[in-house]
């Protein structure tokens, strides 16, 4: 797939944008479609194709049509969200937990104690 060392941080916006474009004609070539057919599959202008693979920009909607018919909606992983907890949230989520435990256990021993008078 090419250069796996690139300092994304180091790159302007014109830079990325055009590294996309190389990234989306490499993968179009690595299956032997035509900016057209890959324009029809995608739902999009042939023109839309080229812009994206001369670096120009183009919507985040094209560019999401343009990985599907690619078959490389893979690139878009790192944008997956994994919920984390921090340990202080999770230590007083704990505390709470037991709390809670607690205040029930004392309820129903009162209540075992309670003779009925």
């Amino acid at each position: 797939m090419g250069n796996t060392n690139i300092d994304w941080v180091q790159m302007t916006d014109i830079a990325i944008v055009a590294q996309i474009g190389s990234f989306i004609k490499q993968t179009r070539l690595g299956i032997n479609k035509s900016q057209a057919q890959l324009a029809i599959d995608a739902g999009l202008n042939r023109w839309t194709i080229s812009q994206i693979e001369r670096g120009e920009s183009v919507s985040l909607s094209s560019l999401i049509q343009i990985l599907r018919a690619l078959d490389a909606l893979f690139v878009l992983n790192s944008f997956e969200v994994n919920e984390t907890i921090s340990p202080l949230a999770y230590a007083k989520l704990k505390r709470e937990q037991r709390e809670r435990a607690g205040r029930s256990e004392s309820k129903s021993t009162n209540k075992e104690d309670d003779l009925g008078w």
